[in-house]
């Protein structure tokens, strides 16, 4: 029987196969990517809302409060308050889509408990869920991308990169958000992710530079998420890229793969137990 069900298995999966243990993963997140697509085809104000927080900030701060500053690093502060804003745009739009909704689905609504009585496990409905909140976060990128080419705070070809790097970024942010989801136990407990998201926009280099900060403070700020992603995302609009950026890019990939890891486990504890 195994070998039979070995061979039905198309090769790409195989080797995915013998490492998952058999009702994890069946190879269908894509099925959570499409129901959450249509569901919002019917709520789409709220998703699109996202993308207008941080233009507030560009042109409050960026435009009207930078009329006061001159350059900061060399770059004139609108240019250097864009990247911070684009990077927290994919920061959240994917991890407020992941923590809130993935919580009520398990927490009420119940409907993953449906969805893994059908082909799917828990891996699928981590990787689906991120891919969501992946697109999303990468939507409120692009759309704040385009603001920055219109008003010309983007002096660098390296910014081609800029849209993957957001991808990225939102992968790893909703990764996370998703994993820190199935630990909570009530609304209350969001708190936390208010307590945990807004010092990491406002602290991570996103307003001013790091050299604002005293010494300790500034080892702290670099080992946040948020700053590498600014800091990648920085490099790539001005055009400064160095080998620093490949740190910044492993980074938020060990971060994406253990947010998986971590919410996939959870979720297989929660509803398969």
């Amino acid at each position: 029987m195994t070998r039979t069900l070995d061979r039905e298995a198309p090769e790409s999966r195989g080797l995915l196969l013998r490492i998952v243990p058999p009702g994890l993963y069946a190879g269908r997140p894509h099925v959570i990517v499409e129901r959450a697509h249509l569901v919002y085809r019917r709520a789409w104000t709220a998703f699109v809302a996202g993308f207008f927080e941080p233009l507030f900030f560009l042109l409050s701060l960026g435009f009207g409060f930078g009329q006061l500053v001159s350059e900061v690093n060399g770059l004139p502060y609108p240019a250097f308050v864009a990247p911070g804003l684009l990077a927290a745009s994919a920061m959240n739009g994917a991890i407020f889509d992941t923590t809130y909704n993935l919580f009520l689905k398990v927490k009420y609504s119940k409907v993953y408990e449906a969805m893994l009585n059908t082909p799917m496990g828990p891996i699928d409905i981590a990787v689906g869920e991120a891919t969501w909140a992946l697109l999303r976060g990468g939507l409120y990128s692009a759309g704040f991308l385009v603001v920055m080419f219109g008003f010309g705070l983007v002096t660098s070809a390296w910014a081609l990169l800029a849209l993957p790097v957001c991808l990225l970024i939102a992968l790893a942010f909703a990764a996370v958000g998703m994993a820190g989801a199935t630990f909570m136990r009530s609304w209350q407990d969001f708190d936390l992710v208010q307590l945990v998201v807004l010092p990491l926009f406002l602290f991570s280099t996103t307003f001013y530079p790091l050299s604002v900060y005293p010494s300790w403070l500034q080892a702290v700020v670099q080992w946040t998420p948020l700053y590498h992603s600014i800091e990648l995302l920085r490099a790539l609009t001005t055009g400064s890229v160095g080998w620093g950026a490949l740190a910044h890019v492993v980074y938020l990939v060990v971060m994406a793969a253990a947010g998986v890891l971590v919410a996939s486990r959870r979720l297989g504890k929660l509803l398969v137990s």
